[in-house]
């Protein structure tokens, strides 16, 4: 009986400990206003911190850490983004994206972006293999055991010359990062330095993708031929968006981007037919009937709510004489939907009006889709839990009117190879900044981002990750109700 009356009278101590020890911490954290050297900086930190630790405790068990511990609560957020916004650290992935932009490389050859990405992992003292694709990297954050979510940016730039005057502009005649995987990279980087200061707090195993080749349509599927997927159970990735305010996430659930292919059509006719123009076979007309044709797989075949595009994009004959019809005439161009039903619907239309059209004027036609080139990309379908999960990451670090749910977009993306294979998510980052002409599209010559996006992104992505396994780890490790009932 006294033994349990001791206990009983400890806990009682205990629990008006906690109770008073906001108090305490506040007094303690609370700078003297007397001191002429108190740094403003420190000011702010610790007015912050007082009000974090003064928050209202509600329901809180004993056991439970109220900071980051057992319990995810908003204050994990905010010292992750803090973390990130850190002047130092802001500074550095500011860096980290000027030297990749000044060095642009193309699909497969980014050897020197590669070579910076291990330097910096290497100060970090984040593990990685290497090689991956022949420039790709799968580095490694936490317990080395599952769960395993991993984040993946792409490193490689597009053959376009840069229009953009500024002091890191591209050194590399003819190439440049206009499509912002530059920045992809540094904020990966970003978030890879956040989660290895929070390793402690990590439930499970990080895995971060450096991917090359996007623009070039096979980086991922080399990638994931060569184990980048391994073990993992879901993943996501950014891109930079210059439709949305600097910072802010946008995303949606379901499609997100269009499958995208390309297709090359061929209308022949056997050699030794008459080159008389009244009585010549006519491939220039056999190859407008099936153009015209084309446009009618969209206009009458698909559901009016299910966007599809199939568009003819170049026209040449194979010969150069006015006064004959040419043996010859090919076509190309593009298709993109965003469901897989719709997509492979339109590649066999596609085959089959140029094929029919073509022998309704007595012409041979081939029609190749490249599939060989890796050209084809299946629609970004986001994962409906990972995508609520994203959101929710994403409203408790940024705020509900920061985050946007977007229109679906017609471009397209190999993340979508990864999409396939586990849950993922996609989504956007604003870099909209008027005043800073950080308003082109990506693709242009004129592209360029508001690097106040940097941290943002790095938080997000060490967000999603840390508390995808905070989650993981919640769920794994609740006990079981036995209610007696057979459900």
């Amino acid at each position: 009986m006294r033994i349990l009356e001791y206990r009983n009278s400890l806990f009682r101590s205990i629990l008006t400990f906690l109770m008073i020890l906001p108090t305490i911490i506040i007094t303690v954290a609370k700078p003297s206003t007397n001191s002429p050297d108190q740094d403003p900086a420190s000011l702010e930190y610790s007015t912050l911190e007082a009000l974090m630790i003064s928050k209202p405790r509600k329901n809180l068990s004993i056991n439970e850490e109220y900071y980051c511990g057992t319990v995810w609560t908003a204050a994990c957020s905010e010292e992750i983004l803090r973390i990130a916004k850190r002047p130092e650290n802001v500074e550095w992935l500011k860096s980290v994206r000027r030297r990749i932009h000044e060095n642009p490389e193309l699909a497969f050859e980014e050897h020197e972006t590669s070579r910076l990405v291990r330097r910096e992992l290497d100060e970090l003292e984040i593990s990685y293999r290497f090689p991956l694709a022949v420039t790709g990297i799968r580095a490694m954050i936490g317990t080395g055991k599952p769960p395993f979510v991993a984040l993946r940016a792409d490193m490689d730039a597009l053959p376009i010359q840069e229009a953009v005057e500024w002091e890191h502009k591209s050194q590399n005649e003819g190439k440049m990062h206009a499509c912002g995987h530059d920045a992809h990279a540094a904020m990966l980087l970003g978030a890879a330095k956040i989660l290895k200061e929070r390793q402690t707090h990590l439930k499970g195993t990080v895995i971060l993708i450096f991917q090359p080749a996007e623009e070039a349509g096979n980086g991922a599927k080399r990638m994931i031929e060569q184990g980048a997927l391994e073990d993992v159970e879901a993943i996501f990735a950014m891109h930079v968006s210059h439709l949305l305010p600097v910072g802010v996430i946008g995303s949606r659930p379901g499609p997100l981007l269009a499958g995208c292919g390309f297709f090359k059509a061929m209308i022949t006719v056997e050699h030794g037919v008459s080159r008389n123009l009244r009585y010549s076979i006519d491939t220039i007309w056999a190859a407008s009937a099936a153009i015209i044709s084309l446009q009618t797989i969209v206009s009458r075949e698909a559901d009016p709510l299910d966007s599809q595009v199939v568009s003819v994009t170049y026209f040449k004959s194979g010969s150069d004489h006015l006064d004959a019809m040419p043996d010859s005439v090919e076509f190309g161009g593009t298709l993109r939907a965003f469901s897989n039903t719709s997509f492979n619907h339109i590649l066999q239309r596609i085959e089959q009006v140029i094929i029919t059209q073509a022998r309704a004027f007595r012409c041979s036609a081939t029609v190749d889709f490249f599939r060989n080139a890796d050209t084809i990309y299946p629609p970004m379908i986001n994962d409906d839990e990972t995508y609520r999960h994203l959101k929710k990451v994403a409203m408790e670090l940024v705020g509900n009117e920061n985050y946007q749910v977007v229109e679906p977009v017609m471009g397209s993306e190999d993340f979508s190879f990864y999409a396939e294979l586990v849950p993922a998510t996609f989504y956007f980052i604003g870099i909209k900044n008027k005043m800073l002409g950080s308003v082109h599209s990506p693709h242009s010559p004129h592209f360029m981002i508001d690097e106040d996006a940097l941290p943002v992104g790095a938080a997000t992505h060490a967000a999603i990750a840390e508390r995808y396994l905070h989650d993981r780890d919640t769920v794994s490790t609740a006990p079981t109700v036995l209610d007696g009932s057979c459900k």
